[in-house]
């Protein structure tokens, strides 16, 4: 490897060896056989995408087929809970009608009765909307010029201008289109399939996200905390150690709460808002689908409205069934007392769920969520290369994901076994760039060596104008602390360059120049 000095503007990385993915992919399946290391080589490339797995429009095709089908399933279970006798028996001795009841009680005592005015006021993100692409997404944008909405959210969103002066009293009315609902894209996923996502209209994501940040916040007074799944990573470890802990994951989760379950557990009035600002339609490829499921990944409350749901199923069958003990949620991640399984598992199925078997544990010694695996306590959770290593940044990122999983007893010492492995990573890093100290970092190689420089991304900042002004008043307004308000992402795609910067201890100083370093 030679290091060419370049001074100028900022450029692209140049691009790493052809052959760095499979000497890594060798590497690591040459590793020495344990628990751990036999996890991570059945695991490390199971979401790697490249030019020679399945083409995108197979995988793509895939993601469509399976999100219709579950669409099958849920006007089946639209129907069934809709028919379903008060009498019948959910669970031994237990009515539907008194289990429904019990958790629309419990819905209550979390949530409410009725939306406050307050929750129907949140925020953009920097994502994609129906009338943006992600690249001209920037949350401040979206408070002028052209917004999109569904009818019904329309009607809701024209009543709530007198609750936000600091934005129609500044920026004046916004040119509205009416739409049907969102529009389907596809992500990639795993290997031989994508994942499922829509784009939401702008003024509909604006209210959920209000709505989803009004259920978290009430969630976590039930000590569900929505933005810490260390919580569930700790109680999934336990659950390895003891067995009285169980982890259960769920298939296409997201998508199978169906409109006639929210019907059933929300209060009325709660329905009838959330109804009201979800969209009916899904578009994909130009063609008009009407939901059976309530709101897709990408609506602005489905991830709190799910792990709603899920925590009173849960919380419902070990009351029912007189059962003791934790239950926490993150999503569609669900950790119960292992004794509760077997009719949790039934009520979940009967109110549309599926269980994933091959990532639910509640026997044995292995327990998974959120991110976290653990065997008899000890963590083995493995790293993913999802596609090929192209640049200087994915170098360092993997190198980085190597050293964490690596560390002996998380002193961050690496494991003698794999280091090998780590030293060819690093020797194609430059040297200018080794000493940084967080591993999640992709722009500074972690090492015990002195700091020099590390990567500096380098953005185009465009002017926000009021609109930043307005999105920063409907961020903030309601916070009493730091962490408070309504969470936005202001990300967007486009050409990544990058600069060198000097990386002191306690400060950053930009150079002049631009080193630019080749990997040959």
């Amino acid at each position: 490897m030679t290091n060419k000095r370049q001074y100028g503007r900022a450029q692209a990385l140049p691009s790493c060896p052809g052959n760095v993915t499979e000497t890594l992919r060798e590497l690591i399946n040459a590793l020495p056989a344990s628990a751990k290391t036999d996890y991570l080589k059945a695991e490390v490339f199971s979401k790697f995408v490249s030019d020679d797995t399945d083409p995108p429009h197979v995988r793509r095709q895939r993601a469509i087929n399976k999100w219709l089908a579950t669409e099958k399933e849920n006007e089946a279970t639209n129907v069934r809970l809709l028919i379903t006798p008060a009498e019948y028996n959910i669970l031994p001795r237990v009515s539907y009608e008194r289990f429904v009841n019990f958790c629309r009680d419990l819905v209550r005592n979390i949530i409410g009765d009725f939306p406050p005015v307050d929750s129907l006021i949140g925020s953009f993100s920097g994502g994609a909307s129906t009338s943006r692409a992600r690249t001209s997404s920037h949350p401040a944008g979206k408070y002028t010029g052209r917004a999109h909405a569904t009818p019904r959210c329309l009607e809701l969103f024209s009543d709530l201008k007198e609750e936000m002066p600091g934005w129609f009293g500044v920026v004046g009315d916004l040119e509205i289109e009416v739409v049907s609902g969102n529009v389907m894209f596809t992500v990639p996923k795993k290997t031989d399939i994508d994942r499922v996502a829509c784009k939401e209209p702008d003024l509909n994501m604006f209210v959920q996200k209000g709505l989803g940040s009004h259920i978290e916040k009430s969630l976590l007074r039930q000590h569900i905390n929505l933005r810490d799944q260390s919580i569930n990573r700790r109680l999934a470890r336990e659950g390895s150690l003891t067995g009285r802990l169980a982890t259960l994951d769920l298939s296409s989760a997201s998508d199978s709460v169906t409109t006639q379950l929210v019907a059933e557990m929300l209060p009325a009035e709660w329905f009838t808002v959330l109804d009201a600002v979800r969209s009916p339609v899904t578009k994909i490829d130009g063609d008009e689908h009407r939901n059976e499921m309530f709101s897709s990944m990408g609506n602005g409350f489905t991830f709190e409205l799910e792990s709603l749901l899920f925590y009173v199923l849960a919380r419902a069958t070990c009351y029912f069934e007189g059962i003791s003990g934790v239950v926490s949620i993150y999503g569609d991640d669900i950790i119960c007392p292992s004794d509760v399984v077997e009719p949790l598992v039934w009520v979940l199925q009967f109110f549309g769920f599926q269980v994933n078997s091959e990532k639910s544990f509640w026997t044995g010694d292995f327990r998974e969520s959120c991110g976290g695996h653990y065997k008899d306590g000890v963590d083995i959770t493995p790293f993913y290369v999802k596609a090929p290593l192209k640049n200087l940044c994915d170098v360092i990122d993997v190198a980085n994901k190597v050293r964490r999983w690596a560390q002996i007893n998380g002193l961050g010492i690496l494991d003698p076994e794999v280091e090998h492995l780590w030293l060819y990573l690093k020797s194609l890093v430059p040297s200018g760039l080794w000493g940084g100290v967080d591993t999640t970092f992709k722009y500074q190689l972690v090492s015990s060596d002195l700091p020099r420089f590390k990567l500096q991304e380098v953005t185009a900042d465009s002017p926000t104008g009021v609109g930043g002004y307005v999105h920063w008043l409907n961020a903030t307004w309601d916070r009493s602390a730091l962490f408070d308000g309504v969470s936005t992402s202001e990300k967007t795609t486009g050409t990544h360059k990058y600069l060198w910067r000097k990386a002191k201890r306690s400060s950053v100083t930009r150079l002049q120049g631009l080193f630019m370093h080749e990997l040959t």
